[in-house]
C-alpha cells in the first residue's frame, strides 16, 4: 500500500537513535501511524514540529503493520509562534486533542479543515475566545457534541442573565459568550471559564468512561491563561 498525502503532525515518539514513531492527520486518510526514518537528521528535526503542515509519502505491506513515511515541508506553521509560549502551546493541546478525539485511518475533512482553521484564527487578537468555540467544533466532528444550547437554564442575577446547567444538585454556570452573541470585549475570566468547562466536560463524559487520562498539554496550557 503506497500513497501520496499532505497532513499535519499531531506527535512524534522517538523509535530508535535516528527514528520517530509519528501520528499525522491526512487530508484523504484521516490519523495514521508510521516511522519516520532519519527523524534526528537536521533537515528533518526541523520539519518535525508538532502542527506543522507536511507532503508525505506512505508505504505499507498490509493494514497490521505499521508503515514508514517520508516526509516533506508543506507549510511551517508552529515555528511562527517560538516565541508566544501561550499560542505554542494552544497548538501542542489542540493538536493532542486531534489525537486523542479522532480514530485511525478515518477520513474527515472537516476535521482537517478544523485544524487549518486554528491557524488562522491564532493571528486574530481575540484567538483565545475563538479557540474555546474551536474545541467544541472539534467535540461535535467527533461525535461529541456538547449542545449547549440545548441543556442550559438561565436566572437573573444583580440585573444580569447567568446561564447554568443543573446536573442533579450541581449547578454548573456557563460564560454568556458561549450563548448568546456578544458584541462587548469579553473579559479573560469568562474565556478561562468556558476553557474550563469544555475541559470538564472531556473529562467527565469522555475521557474518564473510557479510563484516559487528561491531558497534560491541555492542563498546561489553561495555567499559562490565567
Amino acid at each position: 500500500m503506497n500513497w501520496k498525502d499532505t497532513g499535519y503532525l499531531l506527535s512524534k515518539n522517538q523509535y530508535n537513535e535516528n527514528s520517530v514513531i509519528a501520528e499525522i492527520f491526512t487530508k484523504n486518510h484521516g490519523k495514521i501511524s508510521g516511522i519516520i526514518f532519519g527523524a534526528s537528521s537536521k533537515k528533518l528535526k526541523n520539519y518535525l514540529q508538532i502542527g506543522n503542515k507536511l507532503h508525505l509519502n506512505f508505504n505499507s505491506k498490509n493494514d497490521s503493520v505499521l508503515g514508514y513515511i517520508k516526509v516533506e515541508i508543506e507549510a511551517a506553521l508552529t515555528p511562527f509562534y517560538f516565541d508566544n509560549n501561550e499560542k505554542l502551546a494552544c497548538i501542542v493541546s489542540a493538536m493532542y486533542l486531534v489525537k486523542l478525539l479522532t480514530v485511525e485511518s478515518q477520513e474527515n475533512i472537516n476535521i482537517y479543515i478544523l485544524i487549518n482553521n486554528l491557524f488562522l484564527l491564532l493571528k486574530k487578537i481575540d484567538w483565545l475566545k475563538d479557540f474555546v468555540f474551536w474545541e467544541l467544533h472539534l467535540l461535535k466532528l467527533t461525535g461529541y457534541d456538547l449542545q449547549l444550547k440545548n441543556i442550559v437554564d438561565f436566572e437573573i442575577v444583580n440585573g444580569q442573565k447567568q446561564f447554568f446547567v443543573q446536573r442533579n444538585k450541581e449547578k454548573k454556570f456557563v460564560p454568556n459568550f458561549l450563548i448568546e452573541t456578544i458584541s462587548n470585549k469579553i473579559d479573560n475570566k469568562s474565556i478561562i471559564s468556558g476553557l474550563k468547562l469544555v475541559g470538564d466536560y472531556l473529562d467527565k463524559s469522555i475521557l474518564k468512561p473510557n479510563n484516559i487520562s487528561f491531558p497534560v498539554s491541555r492542563i498546561d496550557f489553561v495555567k499559562m491563561m490565567k
